[in-house]
């Protein structure tokens, strides 16, 4: 039976209210030391993690998949980590992160267990939901073909992996549409003051002159103002290109929710909101912890 649309804003939301929970595995401590274990250090540890549900692929699917690395530094790690570790023990070595980085953010927090249960089924549900729509989704797809954990902080953790990267694949589709490669998306992302240009550049191996070049190819389009590469500033045009992407996202990633309605978006963002906060108090999203935000 089909299922009525959502307000895109309502599902968005739901989404962002859990997405620490995911989001955390990229900067949690207790995942630098497994794939230090397994010899995949840094950036190599973050690549082969994440693509690891595709099997031991070489460095182009996840150059065109997580988008805005440059190839490069993608190549400087895949295929190379599977000769350190298989994607079966990296995917086992992610997962036994996953689970002690949320025992220790929600150890301390009171009734975790019922907001962990509740926010697990529902998540689970939309997760689901999205598994039942693979065309155009190949990272989503990868991710979906895994095994779903027993234990519910697992469960959820899994659940908003999953979420995360439908909406990173439509994210992707909306770039390509809008005609914005991998390090323009980075440009003016910067340009809006949320990241630093230092810290893009650190974690996505772009080098300055490159950089430069992006702004200058940007601003030809008229999408940033005159200045220097340090001085970004988005014009109207610019801003409306960003929000185009951001709605066509928005739209792109809305079905999932559909099951829930909109009740259920609403519950399970309550249901996220101190255990998102948990994460945050433990640490897990310290930026200066890793080398990438994924």
């Amino acid at each position: 039976m089909a299922r009525s649309p959502l307000d895109p804003a309502i599902a968005r939301a739901a989404w962002r209210r859990a997405e620490p929970i995911h989001a955390m595995i990229y900067f949690a401590p207790e995942a630098r030391q497994r794939y230090d274990a397994l010899g995949l250090d840094g950036l190599t540890g973050y690549f082969a993690s994440r693509s690891a549900a595709f099997g031991a692929v070489p460095a182009e699917p996840v150059i065109a998949t997580f988008f805005n690395f440059k190839p490069a530094l993608v190549r400087v790690a895949l295929p190379a980590a599977w000769e350190r570790a298989d994607p079966a023990s990296v995917l086992r070595a992610r997962l036994d992160a996953a689970a002690a980085a949320l025992s220790r953010a929600f150890s301390a927090l009171e009734g975790a267990a019922d907001a962990v249960a509740e926010a697990a089924e529902l998540a689970r549900r939309a997760a689901e939901s999205a598994c039942e729509q693979l065309p155009g989704r190949p990272l989503f797809a990868a991710h979906a073909a895994l095994p779903w954990p027993d234990e519910p902080h697992l469960v959820l953790w899994h659940a908003q992996t999953l979420l995360r990267e439908f909406r990173g694949d439509g994210h992707v589709n909306a770039l390509v549409v809008a005609g914005v490669t991998g390090l323009d998306a980075l440009v003016l992302h910067a340009a809006t003051g949320d990241v630093p240009v230092r810290f893009l550049l650190r974690s996505r191996g772009w080098t300055s002159d490159e950089w430069a070049a992006a702004v200058d190819g940007l601003r030809s389009r008229g999408l940033l103002a005159a200045g220097d590469a340090d001085d970004l500033a988005l014009t109207d045009a610019g801003r409306e290109l960003r929000q185009s992407v951001e709605d066509r996202t928005d739209a792109l990633a809305e079905p999932a929710y559909r099951v829930l309605g909109e009740d259920g978006c609403a519950r399970l963002a309550e249901a996220a909101r101190p255990l998102s906060r948990a994460v945050v108090d433990a640490g897990l999203l310290n930026l200066k912890a890793t080398p990438t935000a994924g």
